[in-house]
């Protein structure tokens, strides 16, 4: 049974994340941001409709460390690009959970408009990632794709990211809403992520895939590219 749950997403810090000098902070997700790659993530409670259990839920980021994590930020349900792009993620969602990642798409509708979308189209029927409710905007302002002014005010940009198991932020790509993403470059990007998180000292070159040559940067390298 569907139960109300209140949408609105928080977080708080500790002395290994806390962003304000202050390591018993609590606030809304607004306060801080936008995150910059390198940054810890605070740990948050997330509003958001399980496609699984066909329920709303509570998703405490203190649960996902020891993952990836794809955070993939859309504009809006009941739109046009957007559930193209899903769709392709829901597609793709075994090969990420198999790199050992979980996927959550987030955008300013409520957790109910997100049950309501997944009921009747047949593109987000096929979703099985959590979908974050972020009506307050305080997530995408977080992640600084949120829209502030034009006639998308309250909307979020197109945004992924990639967060790796410590909570920490690797990678941020932020599109123009009229441009849809790559669910499959953002696949390669997190294998690549892996790849150099578990092999210190080493970097992926352009459009590297696994298996592929990667490079050591030092002296002996400079001016032999």
């Amino acid at each position: 049974m569907l139960e109300y749950a209140q949408q609105a997403n928080h977080f708080s810090m500790n002395e290994e994340n806390c962003m304000c000098g202050d390591c018993e902070c609590e606030s809304d997700v607004s306060t801080f941001g936008p995150l910059s790659i390198g940054d810890t993530l605070p740990t948050m409670e997330l509003s958001v409709y399980d496609p699984k259990k066909d329920d709303l839920a509570k998703v405490n980021t203190k649960d996902l460390l020891g993952k990836w994590v794809i955070y993939f930020f859309y504009p809006a349900d009941f739109t046009f690009v957007c559930p193209t792009e899903l769709e392709e993620m829901a597609g793709l969602y075994a090969e990420f959970q198999k790199e050992g990642a979980e996927v959550l798409s987030v955008s300013t509708d409520t957790a109910f408009a997100h049950k309501a979308w997944h009921d009747t189209s047949d593109a987000i029927k096929k979703i099985e990632y959590p979908m974050v409710a972020d009506p307050d905007g305080s997530l995408s302002m977080l992640f600084g794709t949120y829209i502030t002014e034009g006639e998308d005010a309250g909307l979020s940009l197109r945004g992924s990211f990639i967060v790796d198991p410590k909570g920490v932020l690797k990678t941020i790509e932020i599109h123009d809403n009229a441009i849809g993403r790559s669910g499959k470059e953002l696949l390669r990007k997190l294998r690549a992520a892996k790849f150099v998180a578990e092999h210190g000292g080493n970097v992926c070159p352009a459009s590297w895939e696994p298996g592929d040559d990667t490079l050591k940067p030092g002296i002996d390298l400079v001016g032999k590219i």
